[in-house]
């Protein structure tokens, strides 16, 4: 019960912040990419808040304890091998990223919204990763 309650916690803090910086408005990202257009800063400026509050968290939290709070261990890949699926898989995720506006976490909180944009983009979102399994399966 702890455990559910830290993570909705944690997770209500993070769509609170989407909310807060605009980052579940489409226009948004897209005008951050419209580089010869109308170009919107508001993007770095989100990404230069996440960067900061990273560097934080691993300089006095990560480096400082020797464990978590809430968790026996801390959890952090050792995985620094750049392959063609990751390479691919950025690209499609950058792609998609571009084209609506969306990644997944905002389009989750744009949800709430109860326009039809987001839920479009979930329910792709949603078929995309279940066909990613599905030709998983089949070259296995």
């Amino acid at each position: 019960m702890k455990k559910s309650f830290i993570s909705f916690f944690a997770g209500f803090i993070f769509s609170l912040g989407l909310g807060l910086s605009g980052m579940i408005n489409p226009q948004n990202v897209i005008g951050f990419l419209d580089i010869f257009g109308q170009w919107n800063p508001m993007l770095m400026f989100v990404m230069f808040g996440a960067i900061t509050t990273h560097f934080i968290f691993i300089k006095f939290v990560i480096n400082k304890k020797s464990s978590p709070i809430f968790a026996l261990k801390f959890r952090i890949s050792d995985k620094t091998e750049i392959s063609k699926s990751l390479i691919l898989g950025a690209f499609i995720f950058g792609a998609g990223w571009g084209l609506a506006g969306y990644c997944p976490g905002p389009a989750i909180v744009a949800l709430a919204s109860l326009n039809i944009r987001p839920v479009l983009f979930v329910i792709s979102m949603i078929f995309g990763m279940r066909l990613l399994n599905y030709f998983k399966k089949m070259t296995v």
